[in-house]
């Protein structure tokens, strides 16, 4: 094998090892920004057809079990070519639970800008962090405890705040989980481009969620917080 090709060893947070070309990272991220941008435009065309519909959400309990039952499949699945259509499952389920959050935001005053500036902003933080990550090389890895403790911590505050009624909670809740989604993107990305995750099936619903996450804490910042005072 010539020096042009030598492959890099990894070595992964759960200890395992793996050999990876740079041929073989780059085509695992124009698979992922590929399916990425399919899965984008399929939750979006769901969560439309659920707002014109005017379906309700589900609620909590039928969302998480939703989310995870399907996130469960995509991750059985994943090494096949049913992970691309478990894929499309969980992405069109997430945009279904946004049309109804979309219709609230929709009724408030200001609710269609705040629907614009948070597509901006999730556009602008997606573009720059990933440039961040594509340009630098550099390995973001070490984030990895940091956020998944963050983001387990978020989702029992906010589970709290909705069982407790608590604005103010939801809202707090809202912009850390925009901190760490931004950090997701950026450590998701920094993985894809280091080699330490060759499947893209995996690493575009890595991407979707944190990109959803991002978005839905946005809106809730600029749609339903601003129309706290109300």
């Amino acid at each position: 094998m010539s020096n042009d090709i030598r492959s890099e060893v990894r070595a992964f947070p759960m200890g395992d090892v793996t050999t990876v070309t740079p041929a073989s990272a780059q085509r695992v991220l124009r698979n992922t920004y590929a399916l990425l941008g399919l899965t984008l435009a399929f939750s979006a065309l769901v969560a439309g057809l659920a707002m014109s519909l005017k379906l309700p959400h589900p609620g909590i309990l039928v969302t998480l079990v939703g989310f995870y039952g399907l996130f469960f499949l995509v991750n059985k699945t994943a090494n096949s070519g049913k992970g691309v259509l478990a894929v499309f499952a969980l992405t069109g389920f997430m945009g279904y639970t946004l049309g109804p959050t979309l219709n609230a935001v929709m009724s408030l005053p200001g609710g269609s800008a705040a629907i614009t500036n948070a597509l901006a902003a999730t556009a602008a933080a997606f573009l720059g962090l990933s440039a961040i990550a594509l340009t630098t090389k550099r390995d973001f890895s070490f984030m990895g405890k940091f956020l998944m403790i963050g983001m387990l911590t978020a989702m029992v505050l906010g589970l709290g705040a909705i069982f407790f009624e608590i604005p103010a909670l939801s809202l707090a809740v809202s912009g850390m989980v925009v901190l760490l989604a931004s950090g997701m993107i950026l450590f998701e990305t920094s993985r894809i481009v280091n080699g330490g995750e060759t499947n893209y099936v995996m690493a575009t619903v890595g991407l979707f969620v944190s990109i959803y996450n991002l978005f839905s804490s946005l809106l809730m910042l600029f749609g339903l917080g601003g129309g706290s005072d109300d």
